[in-house]
């Protein structure tokens, strides 16, 4: 399989690119927004290269913090802002209601101060439509310029609550970007539940990711990529063992033929038959669960590797419908990515290996596995962020879903959430 490698002598240049409205900011004002995608998703993914699109985490983002602390310093000083009546707003609306939106937007400077003095203040004109927008990309809502439930609701978070969000984060920016090297890196965010591929400062691509459940949390971590497998063995964790699979072969005896899972006496050890094990009485360690590589396979078709202790890396998954969720909450720990064949294709590229399309292709077809090991890989960066700032003027917020604001959370593995 090693010669397959070799004939992908093709470069990236093939893939597609995306345009942006995405332009800089004037001083003191935050981003405009993307143009809004087809299919309700509030997150895409793509590729942005060329478009000079800053990532979540850079060798400036401490600073870049510590500048939207002090402007919201500023706003908590000036009595923050007035929360807004409960009515949904789009193009074309006008009075009072419109008015107030504006001068909510104003306080974060999402519009400069003069919108207000214009003939057009108490209509929901242009102007107003992008402010909005620009607040929802900053907040992880679909940007379609309506402020209903979702975008009111972020509107009326108080801004003493906004400036502890983002001193709390500042301790997470500052240790995420340490040993930061500046050039290729993989960033994921979990609150945000997004992949960035980084080189140079700027973000290559962008990905749609699935993370761990509030029960089953993923952990935040600082790595390199060390290898990737095609066509991989899922080697069971206990826990998995523990809650999934033996549950559902009690409950259904061809399960584990169904999804091709054989289970071993130790790693290198024989097969065993399933139906001589007393499953009640066995402690889930005992026996070395596999599953085999093809379709069914959990982990897809590819899975990116980088030492870490708590036994998670990035991966493929068969259930791709999951990606079409605006949330993605839904893995044991891992990381699913959406077209994970591009951040495959950009590591080995920017590695020691180009891998074009019909290498790529041949080698997932094949469901042989192949491990290809990677020389000086991108750092890895799984975060926990549930504010942060860019140099282009941008302040994001998301939601805290591990409820872990508070509790001087930087690394690690957080406990499951409990109600």
């Amino acid at each position: 399989m090693g010669s397959l490698l070799a004939m992908g002598a093709t470069a990236l240049a093939q893939e597609p690119t995306f345009t942006s409205s995405l332009t800089s900011p004037e001083p003191g004002q935050q981003a405009p927004a993307k143009k809004a995608k087809a299919g309700g998703l509030a997150t895409q993914t793509e590729i942005v290269a060329g478009q000079d699109q800053q990532p979540m985490l850079s060798l400036n983002s401490a600073a870049a913090m510590e500048g939207a602390i002090a402007m919201y310093e500023e706003i908590v000083a000036g009595g923050g802002w007035e929360e807004l009546a409960s009515r949904t707003l789009k193009k074309g609306a006008k009075g009072e209601a419109v008015i107030a939106l504006r001068q909510r937007l104003i306080r974060e400077n999402y519009l400069p101060f003069d919108s207000l003095s214009s003939e057009t203040a108490s209509v929901y004109d242009a102007e107003l439509m992008e402010a909005v927008r620009a607040f929802q990309v900053n907040h992880g809502i679909l940007p379609s310029g309506i402020v209903a439930e979702k975008t009111l609701a972020e509107l009326n978070v108080p801004a003493e609550t906004r400036l502890g969000m983002l001193r709390e984060n500042l301790t997470r920016v500052q240790a995420y970007s340490q040993d930061l090297t500046g050039d290729f890196a993989i960033l994921v965010n979990i609150p945000g539940a997004q992949l960035e591929t980084v080189e140079y400062g700027h973000v290559y691509s962008r990905h749609n990711i699935v993370v761990g459940k509030q029960e089953r949390p993923s952990p935040t971590l600082a790595s390199k990529v060390s290898d990737i497998n095609f066509n991989p063995y899922w080697k069971i964790p206990a826990s998995i063992v523990e809650r999934d699979i033996v549950p559902k072969y009690m409950e259904d005896p061809s399960y584990l033929a169904q999804m091709h899972i054989r289970i071993f006496d130790g790693v290198e050890g024989p097969e065993v038959d399933p139906a001589l094990i007393d499953w009640t009485t066995t402690p889930p360690d005992r026996y070395f669960f596999r599953q085999e590589p093809g379709s069914h396979n959990s982990l897809g078709a590819v899975k990116i590797n980088f030492p870490n202790k708590f036994m998670v890396y990035m991966h493929d998954t068969p259930h791709r419908e999951l990606f079409g969720r605006n949330v993605r909450f839904e893995s044991s720990g891992c990381v699913r990515i959406d077209q994970v064949q591009t951040v495959v294709k950009w590591i080995l590229d920017r590695t020691q290996t180009p891998l074009d399309e019909a290498t790529y292709e041949a080698l997932v077809n094949s469901t042989e596995q192949y491990e290809q090991p990677v020389e000086n890989g991108p750092d890895v960066r799984w975060m926990y962020l549930t504010a942060w700032a860019t140099d282009d003027g941008r302040v994001n917020f998301r939601p805290d879903v591990y409820g872990l604001d508070g509790t001087d959370f930087v690394f690690g593995q957080p406990q499951p959430k409990t109600y």
